[in-house]
């Protein structure tokens, strides 16, 4: 059985302050939780207080994003290497945030991918289809494009460890959410062409009113999560409702 994953993506907000506060309660208020793996992926000054605060907790820390490049004159840049130097276990790949602002081609994805998985991080894969792809039909090529790229640089067996989060980017910050049916559709077809132990996470605008309708579905293994990630309260409930989920499933048909 697939160990449900929250993971919180804090983008760029934050600080000290604030970061210590939200982390205390969360940890205080998921104590307890065996059937959830935790995480959070946080802007790259905070990756060492994170983990120091971390570090005796079942919570978990991952970075937002890394270069494709061990080391060299990539001024600005941050490598697998020094991610896996902070304990990070895990790091977002591909966001659409990536893709759409900083010009991300399915191609550097792909060798971030690969990069990431040569200091035993997690990669957490970010797929999805823009708003005119999906009235055009074209989710699953879209989707499947971005997969296959991974793909022509990784072995399929290298997805065993590694975990995909589909965010169809017209779900993203906008306060709409791809309905249910919508979600186990990709997810499903996404299944296909996986090993059977990947994680399929769902990303965008999961919030706590909708998580126990996403988290039952058969192919959703958990939730990548934005702002509400940076609310105490509403992270902790998303998180119950994966746990919660995580028990139902073996009762489930199907």
């Amino acid at each position: 059985m697939r160990t449900p994953l929250v993971a919180g993506n804090w983008k760029m907000h934050g600080n000290r302050a604030s970061n210590r506060a939200l982390l205390d309660a969360v940890v205080a208020g998921i104590a307890g939780l065996k059937a959830v793996e935790c995480t959070v992926c946080v802007p790259f000054p905070y990756l060492g207080e994170v983990a120091a605060t971390l570090a005796s907790t079942p919570l978990t820390w991952g970075a937002q994003n890394l270069s494709e490049h061990k080391q060299g004159a990539y001024t600005g840049e941050v490598a697998a290497p020094m991610l896996a130097d902070f304990g990070c276990k895990f790091v977002l790949v591909g966001h659409s945030e990536r893709r759409q602002l900083y010009g991300e081609t399915d191609a550097v994805v792909a060798a971030k991918f690969a990069a990431a998985l040569t200091q035993g991080l997690t990669p957490i894969l970010c797929l999805g289809e823009t708003l005119a792809q999906r009235e055009a039909g074209s989710t699953e090529e879209v989707v499947f494009g971005q997969l296959e790229a991974v793909f022509s640089m990784s072995r399929k067996e290298d997805f065993k460890g590694a975990v995909v989060a589909y965010e169809p980017v017209w779900a993203i910050g906008t306060g709409r959410t791809a309905t249910p049916e919508q979600v186990q559709e990709v997810h499903s077809f996404l299944r296909t062409g996986l090993p059977q132990d990947t994680r399929l996470l769902y990303g965008g605008s999961v919030k706590k009113e909708n998580a126990a309708a996403l988290f039952a579905l058969p192919d959703v293994d958990g939730g990548l999560i934005g702002g509400a990630s940076l609310v105490a309260g509403d992270f902790i409930a998303i998180v119950k409702a994966a746990a919660e989920a995580a028990v139902a499933r073996p009762q489930r048909k199907g």
